[in-house]
């Protein structure tokens, strides 16, 4: 008796085989479960359809540019968010805007308010 033989390994009967080749994927295999297969019609259709979208949005933008423009924005606030977020400040610092000057006398381990920015009142030299 051989040790293939008396260790049940069953090399004569092929078919008890426990590995064995897996059946080539489709394209089925790799499309999601709830879509079918397109037809190669329905392809094209949804092809024209993504085109006339795209060209009525361009035609859109075209014809009313001025729903497109970007909203300006406010310099006084872009100026103010800056300094609200300046890390640098320190307390005594004096910033100059619009408005005037003023003197930062918040805290570094605080978060800045406007509140923190006391206007300069300078004395008339006359």
């Amino acid at each position: 008796m051989t040790i293939a033989g008396a260790l049940g390994l069953g090399f004569a009967n092929p078919s008890s085989c426990l590995a064995q080749s897996e059946p080539e994927p489709s394209l089925r295999d790799y499309l999601p479960p709830s879509e079918p297969e397109v037809s190669r019609d329905e392809w094209r259709r949804r092809i024209e359809d993504a085109r006339r979208r795209a060209k009525d949005a361009s035609r859109e933008r075209r014809e009313h540019p001025e729903l497109y423009k970007p909203i300006p924005e406010d310099p006084d606030l872009v100026a103010t968010e800056r300094l609200l977020r300046d890390d640098s400040l320190q307390r005594g610092d004096i910033v100059t805007t619009k408005k005037g000057m003023f003197v930062y006398q918040g805290r570094s381990d605080q978060p800045r308010r406007d509140q923190d920015f006391v206007p300069v009142n300078p004395k008339s030299v006359r």
